[in-house]
């Protein structure tokens, strides 16, 4: 006999209505219209050959977006820490030297992901919202040895952009592989990932791409596809495995498509249709859009007597850390622009909560009437 249906949880609710926010904080940022409508467009299943010629395009509008001529170039289905966790899964072995920068929250996840796959983790550090230079990275490279450098481009938590010229010169004299992370930078930032010997990157769609979290491009240079494919050990994640995500993203000796997993078809059209935009912007313009935007808000924030965390040289098109003035409680500022004036900008993480609010101008977002009305709400908020 069945038993009896609980109705302790059958609530009655109303069709979906969200608030129009403009998120302006470390991301998600809004989405491009144009992917929204692209995400209603009907399914197709996982190994249509319309998807596939989808999937096609994506792959190339990335090599694109990466600055490269890998093969393995894909975006992983799951959000911009699945891409960092693919990443690692992928070319670290257990016992394999990892040497991680840290100089920010993301530094520190890294860490951890490392630790979990076996690596023997090594770290060089620096305050949070400073980068390295190619000194210090040579020296702690001739310290470790490591298999593999992480370093993060666009650290989300401090808003410093680490400049990444001549990193993978130094990898490849001390033979190792060039990881990095591009969460928050790729597409609001130069990155040239064969000019500059990059081995790993990842990113997020969230953010610059102008697409709903979700998917995480991921490009693999030829070195690394040789350590992926020479490990002595299993990849230890089956989902993330990139020797089986390959023949699924890459046409087989019979002219296929292995079965790995569904796909999500309507974010990858998203996402296709963000990288078609981008395209068709060109990625100098994207990359000059980003820097005249965040130059504005930079410009303005000084008007408004307050400070940026990080100094101009260094810093982040895409996000902006801002100190916090003396006397001024953080959250209360930014749930007053959440409730008063719909705009979303983000407190502090880490080390630096409670010290600065992080202002993000991600692709679709990084515009000038979004800057002017972000600075106006914040004027008045402050004024308060």
């Amino acid at each position: 006999m069945n038993a009896p249906i609980s109705d302790q949880y059958r609530i009655e609710t109303e069709p979906l209505d969200m608030p129009p926010r403009l998120l302006l904080g470390p991301g998600p940022s809004n989405v491009h219209p144009r992917a929204l409508q692209a995400m209603s467009t009907a399914p197709v299943g996982h190994l249509d050959p319309s998807f596939v010629a989808v999937m096609d395009e994506v792959q190339d509008l990335l090599r694109y977006l990466w600055q490269t001529e890998n093969e393995l170039t894909l975006p992983i289905s799951g959000t911009g820490s699945a891409g960092m966790e693919a990443a690692l899964a992928n070319v670290v072995e257990p016992g394999d030297v990892v040497l991680v920068g840290i100089a920010g929250y993301f530094g520190q996840r890294l860490v951890e992901m490392a630790r979990r796959y076996g690596a023997d983790v090594r770290c060089v550090e620096k305050a949070w919202g400073e980068v390295f230079s190619l000194d210090e990275l040579r020296q702690a490279l001739e310290e470790q040895r490591p298999a593999v450098l992480a370093l993060v481009q666009g650290e989300t938590s401090s808003g410093a952009c680490q400049p990444l010229e001549g990193v993978g010169d130094l990898c490849h004299e001390h033979d190792c592989l060039l990881l990095v992370d591009a969460v928050a930078s790729l597409g609001g930032a130069p990155f040239f990932a064969d000019e500059w010997g990059v081995d790993v990157a990842y990113s997020g769609s969230q953010k610059c791409l102008s697409c709903p979290p979700g998917l995480a491009p991921l490009s693999l240079s030829p070195r690394a596809v040789a350590k992926v494919e020479g490990r002595d050990t299993p990849v230890a994640n089956w989902y993330l495995d990139l020797t089986l995500l390959a023949q699924y993203w890459g046409e087989q000796p019979d002219g296929g498509r292995k079965y790995h997993h569904t796909a999500p078809i309507n974010m990858n059209y998203a996402l296709r249709e963000c990288l078609r935009l981008i395209a068709a912007e060109g990625l100098e313009a994207a990359w000059k859009r980003h820097r005249e935007s965040a130059e504005l808000l930079w410009d303005g924030l000084g008007e408004l007597g307050l400070e940026c965390h990080v100094p101009r040289e260094h810093r982040l098109p895409s996000l902006t850390t801002v100190r916090v003035p003396q006397g001024v409680n953080p959250q209360e500022v930014t749930t007053t622009l959440l409730q008063d004036h719909n705009i979303e900008i983000a407190n502090g993480l880490g080390q630096l909560a409670g010290k600065v609010w992080r202002v993000g101008l991600m692709g679709y977002n990084s515009r000038p009437d979004n800057v002017l009305r972000l600075l106006d709400a914040l004027g008045r908020v402050l004024d308060r």
